[in-house]
């Protein structure tokens, strides 16, 4: 962890209760001039914690400083703990914020599927483009140890801001598609085992590496 002590005259205050509760107002700053400095990983909410089961509130100013130190602190938790993505109700805040990866070794090589280094998007909206669906093996920071196959548009267009104001619009597929619905629906109080149609396809981590799952012949297997 990158951390280090507030410039002189800054002040970096939160309240730890506010920000177990979901409350946005318990993580605030008086002054943001380096990030950076105060940079922080963050406790994850696990599954069954109310904050994972509410819609978040829309981020009313995408720019604010407050919203640079969350992204901040959600970025170095994410690479502390690893994986994709990582929405701000994984964190405590319930507010429309997440930030996600595309890694390379996780693209399908479709056209609108390439890698990416970390994106943040405030207030993102989704659209499915087509009605096709895919299915694909998932897992979550908040529920830790389980694998399911779940099913996802297999392109969509999402647009939101970035903590810059700059406006994002994005039509993508595959690996890129998937992450950001996953994403998107911890902010409406939704996780992946919700979205599952075969709950036979959830297994522990360690008993789904030694017991691979042959994800088409099972999906052919349900059809019949």
């Amino acid at each position: 962890m990158r951390c280090g002590p507030p410039k002189t005259g800054e002040t970096y205050s939160t309240d730890p209760a506010k920000r177990e509760a979901g409350d946005p107002t318990g993580f605030t700053r008086a002054a943001a001039a380096d990030i950076v400095a105060t940079m922080a990983i963050l406790k994850i909410a696990r599954m069954g914690h109310p904050v994972l089961r509410r819609v978040a509130a829309p981020v009313a100013d995408p720019t604010a400083p407050r919203i640079k130190v969350l992204v901040a602190d959600m970025v170095e938790t994410l690479d502390d703990i690893g994986g994709a993505g990582l929405a701000a109700p994984q964190v405590h805040v319930s507010e429309r914020v997440v930030v996600f990866k595309v890694p390379a070794e996780r693209t399908t090589g479709r056209p609108l599927d390439t890698p990416m280094e970390l994106v943040t998007i405030i207030n993102p909206v989704i659209e499915a483009v087509g009605n096709d669906r895919e299915i694909g093996w998932e897992g979550c920071l908040s529920v830790p140890g389980l694998r399911g196959a779940v099913p996802r548009f297999a392109r969509i267009r999402y647009r939101g801001v970035t903590p810059e104001g700059a406006a994002i619009d994005r039509e993508v597929e595959g690996f890129h598609a998937r992450v950001v619905q996953h994403e998107c629906d911890h902010l409406d109080g939704v996780l992946y085992l919700q979205r599952m149609t075969d709950h036979r396809l959830l297994a522990f981590v360690e008993e789904w590496q030694r017991y691979p799952i042959d994800l088409a012949a099972a999906v052919t297997e349900a059809a019949e």
